[in-house]
């Protein structure tokens, strides 16, 4: 198993333009070929490099707090800040060739819905409201009226993402697919200017750390590199999921946005040592579920694997996005973002 570095070792960045219409992985050259940039902390300032490692104390600092007095009081917990190499940088310009154009396309049907909902005078897909949205029923999420806006009042969305990294997760090509659903997403949040949270997750990598986040992406940290920390999502271990859903709902749940939504990609129930399996798993999720939508946090579950039963009845209907095919994944988890804004 490859561990990701700590983010005292995180590299230069890039500058993009996301409505830029060229390929968004890289810089180009005059002949449109590609610039790569080798990871090399040593180009970062010791101030730049102080900033790392002080945002990933936090993060950690932060994760262990949030999961005191829960059933992961115990579970020893590490959050990572992956880091990237030239060869992450090539993978991503090789994955990303087929989907850009795909997001490309929806982002461009998106945009205009965005300036009108900027411009609008009502906010639209509220629960009630003074001006009801025929248009809005066949969503089936009682998101039908529409309410006078007050003039600091702003449509907004934020965007959390979950990636189930447990070792069952290379069967099938169920890693490739959901790489390119994460690029996908992330590159439409890029372009659409959406606030995105993408982080991974495993358990039991050691007895030392029971519990292993990896922030690939972070709003409150936002680096046009961590386009390539998406290559480190890979197959590690078993899976806690409840521990993962509460630390990214938290995140959202304290964010300013007006719609909070967590979708997680996973391809099978939750197992980890020592007991956090069946019943007690289960529970664990659905009551961390309920809490953070009492809280506003609205969440989707990808299932991309075998246990999709389960995982529907973990979630529910309303929360479950049954993916047969997996070519399939990165173009709807977009569309379903759309719904949203």
């Amino acid at each position: 198993m490859r561990k990701s570095a700590d983010s005292e070792n995180s590299s230069s960045r890039t500058s993009v333009d996301p409505h830029d219409d060229t390929m968004i992985s890289t810089d180009t050259g005059e002949d449109g070929s590609p610039h790569y940039h080798q990871a090399n902390p040593d180009l970062m300032t010791e101030d730049e490099q102080q900033k790392e490692r002080d945002f990933r104390k936090k993060l950690n600092r932060a994760a262990r707090e949030l999961v005191s007095n829960t059933i992961h009081d115990k579970v020893k917990l590490i959050v990572h800040r992956p880091d990237y190499t030239l060869e992450d940088q090539y993978e991503y310009d090789r994955l990303s060739k087929g989907l850009m154009p795909i997001v490309r396309e929806i982002a461009r049907k998106t945009l205009p819905l965005l300036e009108h909902e900027v411009s609008s005078e009502y906010v639209r897909n509220r629960y009630y409201g003074s001006k009801f949205q025929a248009d809005s029923v066949a969503y089936r999420d009682y998101r039908y009226f529409a309410k006078k806006r007050p003039p600091s009042d702003s449509p907004s969305l934020v965007v959390g993402l979950r990636i189930d990294e447990s070792a069952s997760m290379s069967a099938f090509g169920r890693l490739k697919a959901a790489k390119q659903a994460v690029m996908a997403v992330y590159e439409y949040c890029q372009i659409c200017q959406i606030p995105i949270l993408i982080y991974g997750d495993t358990a039991d990598v050691s007895r030392m750390e029971q519990m292993s986040i990896f922030a690939y992406t972070d709003f409150e940290k936002p680096d046009p590199s961590d386009r390539f920390r998406l290559m480190n999502i890979q197959a590690r271990s078993n899976n806690r999921d409840g521990m993962a859903l509460r630390m990214i709902a938290e995140r959202l749940a304290v964010s300013p946005q007006q719609t909070k939504l967590l979708i997680s990609i996973s391809d099978g129930q939750p197992k980890a040592m020592d007991d956090y399996t069946g019943n007690n798993a289960v529970n664990d999720m659905q009551q961390t579920i309920e809490e953070y939508e009492r809280r506003g946090v609205r969440f989707l579950e990808a299932a991309i694997g075998q246990d999709k039963d389960i995982i529907q009845e973990i979630y529910g209907n309303d929360r479950f996005l049954d993916i047969s095919d997996l070519h399939e994944l990165p173009a709807k988890l977009v569309r379903m973002i759309t719904r949203y804004i």
